[in-house]
């Protein structure tokens, strides 16, 4: 049903270049076995810090131009498994900064234009066979450590879409059947700075930015129909200064932001995935802590610094439902906090109010699954205390504001 419409949208961006022709990529990838990334660290003491980075992708796109047109057609399909590993055994020490990142992704595209045109038509199959796995795991529970990262992330699709003084003008059609799953966390003994532990999965990912006077069309079309996607981080300190563990999970995304003339969006999302995101994060002696989960079926984000929004959304969230769990306990301590945020259907539109900046915005959300929240604060002796728990079935919010506000 979208053909028609990306064809015009397509046909309209046109090229920045005239009479010099665009550079064509014609793109065909299909990947049937697994692929998988797996590493251990095994460490005593170090005194600078940890760093490991650990990806597996199935099938991989990057194309960019400057300061001429693109066009590409591409054609992505996994049909295997995704996995990606990294566990961190410390005994002792782990320097003064340490960065652990794992990744798994079935279909990855990244494409851009610095003053050019791009057009293009992206497609992404990710079967129910395999599943997508990311995993990432910190065992230090007799070690210390200054500042500690972990990110754990997980998708079946993504598109990213970057654009510099540029126009664009695209269609994305994301399909995924596969389970996806972002697992992982940490146990430290002590950790005098900031310990910021994250997990994402997302079914279809797709973002595209724009800045320095772009403007952007865009069709999208995005279906989970995974049993599962699920974000799942759980963290352990004795004595932390600062601990952040959170948790997102995503059946569908499209977020789209620009600084220009104009941001056209037309947005299908179809969700049927269970989604779940839970955080539990947990210490004896504490600064602040804080556990945060997201959970949402279907997510749409179009935003413009910029003159001009143009946004029609349709989102349906059915099957399994969406769930976000959030638990910090603490015994001793000054600050804690816990907040779980679950969503079927989210929609957020702005346009700039100083550039006379209007919207043009249809929306139709349909919510047929349950969606629950919960968030659970146990703390012995502490200043502060701040839970919050929210769950929402279909959420839109549209609104002309001013940058920076």
């Amino acid at each position: 049903m979208a053909v028609l419409p990306a064809i015009a949208l397509l046909c309209a961006a046109g090229t920045s270049q005239g009479q010099t022709p665009p550079s064509e990529v014609i793109n065909n990838q299909i990947q049937l076995g697994d692929v998988f990334s797996t590493q251990v660290l095994n460490v005593v003491e170090v005194t600078d810090g940890v760093g490991a980075e650990t990806s597996a992708t199935g099938n991989n796109l990057v194309g960019a131009t400057e300061g001429a047109d693109l066009n590409i057609t591409s054609n992505q399909t996994m049909a295997g498994s995704t996995i990606a590993s990294t566990v961190a055994n410390v005994t002792t020490g782990m320097g003064a900064s340490s960065q652990i990142n794992t990744s798994a992704i079935g279909n990855a595209l990244e494409a851009g234009t610095t003053q050019g045109t791009m057009v293009g038509v992206y497609t992404q199959i990710a079967t129910a066979a395999p599943n997508v796995t990311a995993t990432g795991m910190l065992e230090a529970e007799t070690a210390e450590g200054g500042d500690i990262g972990m990110a754990t992330t997980a998708a079946a699709n993504t598109v990213s879409l970057g654009l510099t003084n540029a126009s664009a003008g695209v269609l994305v059609n994301q399909t995924s059947s596969a389970s996806v799953l972002a697992d992982g966390g940490s146990v430290v003994q002590y950790v005098s700075g900031t310990a910021d532990v994250s997990g994402m999965a997302s079914g279809n990912s797709m973002s595209l930015v724009g800045t320095d006077s772009s403007a952007a069309r865009a069709i999208v079309f995005q279906s989970n129909t995974a049993a599962l996607t699920q974000a799942s981080q759980f963290t352990a300190y004795g004595n932390v200064q600062t601990a952040s563990t959170s948790a997102t999970a995503s059946g569908n995304v499209a977020a789209t932001t620009n600084e220009g003339a104009l941001l056209d969006l037309t947005s299908t999302q179809f969700n049927q995935s269970y989604v779940r995101a839970q955080a539990e994060g947990s210490a004896y002696e504490f600064g602040e802590g804080a556990a945060t989960a997201y959970g949402v079926g279907n997510s749409v984000l179009a935003g413009n610094t910029g003159e001009a929004v143009v946004l029609e959304n349709v989102q349906l969230n059915t099957g399994g439902g969406v769930e976000a769990t959030a638990t910090f306990a603490g015994t001793n301590g000054y600050d804690g906090y816990a907040r779980a945020t679950a969503v079927g259907n989210d929609v957020t539109g702005y346009a700039c109010a100083t550039c006379y900046g209007q919207m043009t915005i249809g929306s139709r959300q349909t919510n047929n699954a349950d969606v629950g929240a919960s968030a659970t604060t146990n703390i012995g002796a502490g200043r502060t205390v701040n839970s919050t728990s929210t769950a929402v079935g279909n959420n839109a919010s549209f609104y002309v504001t001013r940058p920076g506000s």
